[in-house]
């Protein structure tokens, strides 16, 4: 098959031709029609993960089941799917109780084994891990549920609660950030989108958010205190940066709750993130890993109704070869919304 291959951290990446991958004895292969160009791609080829090397990126998937292995009872050859970024072993407690995105176990296409920059993809655990794809859905649009979509889905919903009328801050206005802007306002909540570009601030306009701010570090967080009279109820890092963090703790109401979606490196060991004030104002804060197949039909139920339309986040549609050149770019040109990489191009 094809795939866009790393050879060494921060280094080029290659399209070439490489062994096709085997089907686990639990799990199936995948032919991948679509699949997204994310930031956390970014953090592992900058080696913010470990990774055995050479290694073939890519998180974020659709397609259609190529080959099945002899434990799988759910799925056949053909099949329409998708998958978290974060699959589960299947078998221990979290799994079987639904929290697949935090098994101790858990693999990870794209960062734990080859990902899906490539023509095809194992992935294990079939039976607890994939997800049926109706056909009212693209597999473009499936691609860019796995990490960016199902995580601000998972985040506003089931981590922060957010409900009608609160007001929610979202830092960062890539995929993560649009995603969050677009599920919250379809939960009924007031939405301020914070970024550095003005196009990204255009793009959460576009797709309903009611204040857009440009992070220029002139009291940024004092304008969203003024706006909300008081500081939004949930915030949100979509970027994963120590600043966008901040910032996200600092427009919150007393007693508010931030969620840490984007990936956050360590900075001299630590993050230098405002506790007093998480101490003193009682301030939630709330991590978001995904989410995990068995919450996904929920989420395909809105998208069915029109609720929710992930395929208005998608910019644009490359091949492997761009995609190669595409994603050292992610940290200094990231497009607004989101990339797609079709690997029969």
């Amino acid at each position: 098959m094809r795939a866009l291959v790393m050879d060494r951290v921060g280094g080029p990446l290659d399209v070439r031709t490489v062994p096709d991958p085997v089907a686990p004895h639990d799990g199936v292969v995948v032919a991948v029609r679509a699949t997204g160009l994310c930031r956390s791609d970014w953090h592992a080829w900058v080696g913010h993960e470990t990774l055995s090397l050479p290694h073939v990126p890519g998180h974020e998937l659709a397609g259609v089941v190529e080959a099945v292995g002899a434990g799988v009872q759910r799925w056949t050859v053909g099949d329409r799917v998708t998958v978290p970024f974060v699959c589960g072993c299947g078998v221990c407690a979290w799994c079987r109780s639904g929290s697949a995105q935090v098994c101790p176990r858990q693999e990870q296409p794209g960062f734990t084994y080859w990902g899906s920059f490539a023509e095809y993809v194992a992935l294990p655990a079939a039976d607890t891990n994939l997800v049926a794809l109706p056909e009212s859905v693209s597999f473009a649009a499936a691609a860019s549920l796995g990490c960016r979509f199902a995580t601000a889905y998972r985040a506003l919903i089931g981590r922060a609660h957010l409900s009608d009328g609160e007001w929610l801050t979202v830092v960062g206005a890539g995929g993560v950030g649009l995603s969050a802007v677009m599920i919250g306002k379809a939960l009924g909540a007031n939405v301020i989108a914070i970024d550095r570009t003005s196009g990204a601030l255009a793009a959460a306009e576009a797709l309903g958010a009611d204040h857009t701010l440009i992070a220029d570090g002139a009291d940024v967080a004092d304008r969203v205190h003024e706006i909300t009279r008081g500081g939004s109820h949930v915030g949100v890092d979509a970027v994963g940066h120590e600043a966008a963090c901040q910032l996200s703790i600092l427009s919150l109401r007393r007693r508010g709750r931030h969620v840490q979606v984007g990936l956050l490196p360590p900075v001299h060991g630590h993050p230098r993130l405002p506790m007093d004030r998480v101490i003193a104002w009682e301030i939630d804060l709330l991590g978001s890993h995904g989410m995990a197949a068995a919450d996904y039909p929920a989420m395909l139920t809105m998208i069915e109704r029109g609720e929710l339309r992930p395929q208005e986040l998608i910019e644009r549609t490359i091949g492997l070869e761009d995609a190669g050149a595409a994603l050292p770019a992610l940290d200094s040109a990231a497009p607004a919304g989101i990339t797609i990489i079709d690997p029969r191009r």
